[in-house]
């Protein structure tokens, strides 16, 4: 377990294993990106500079997912953590099943919604290390007792991505002073999450209000 990479954690946490599916595809992916500049950031190659995140370190991890998006933040530094987290979010989510699928971790599956549209279903080859993961995250969160770095990141973004597959939206209020805690350690990526989901909240709120406004 300690060989994979903290956004491969994340996506695994993120996976329903009971029903072999992936809710939310766009959080998730959100969560991956933030996840890997969490990773980079605890290796030490990735430090906070005024808002951005800047490349100090050099070589790389041995992870694709994580080099290439260390390979973009030397090719443009002056783009703010939030936009990192945006951009290429996808492309990151897909990159990163197709390798779980190639070492095994995963078998995706891919089917067709109404016979057009294309679905993506990942099988977890080994529930024991999902279910492991969760075991870790929900003890520190609950514990309070002194964690790792990458398992306090790790229980930072899945709270900051609210996965249902981990804790609920009650646990994350009752452990709201825990939390604060842990994102600490989890670096700038975490609150930058957190921002941007609540813009991708507020924009369709704002488009279901305007929908509903035109209707009357």
């Amino acid at each position: 377990m300690n060989e994979l990479s903290l956004p491969a954690r994340a996506y695994l946490l993120a996976c329903d294993t009971r029903r072999d599916r992936l809710p939310g595809r766009e959080r998730v992916a959100l969560l991956v990106r933030a996840a890997a500049l969490t990773d980079l950031v605890l290796r030490g190659l990735v430090t906070d500079d005024d808002g951005r995140p800047a490349v100090t370190g050099a070589g790389g991890t041995g992870h694709l997912v994580l080099d290439d998006l260390l390979a973009e933040l030397t090719a443009d530094p002056h783009r703010k953590w939030r936009g990192w987290v945006r951009r290429g979010a996808r492309a990151t989510l897909h990159s990163l099943e197709a390798q779980l699928d190639a070492a095994g971790t995963i078998e995706l599956r891919t089917s067709r919604v109404l016979g057009l549209f294309p679905r993506r279903r990942p099988v977890v080859r080994e529930a024991a290390t999902a279910a492991a993961l969760r075991d870790q995250v929900l003890s520190a969160l609950r514990t309070g007792s002194p964690v790792p770095p990458d398992i306090a990141a790790l229980t930072s973004l899945a709270a900051a991505a609210e996965l249902g597959t981990v804790f609920s939206r009650a646990e994350r209020r009752r452990y709201k002073v825990r939390l604060a805690e842990l994102d600490d350690a989890a670096g700038a990526a975490v609150p930058a999450l957190r921002k941007v989901l609540s813009e991708i909240r507020s924009a369709r709120a704002a488009t279901i209000a305007a929908s509903s406004g035109g209707g009357g």
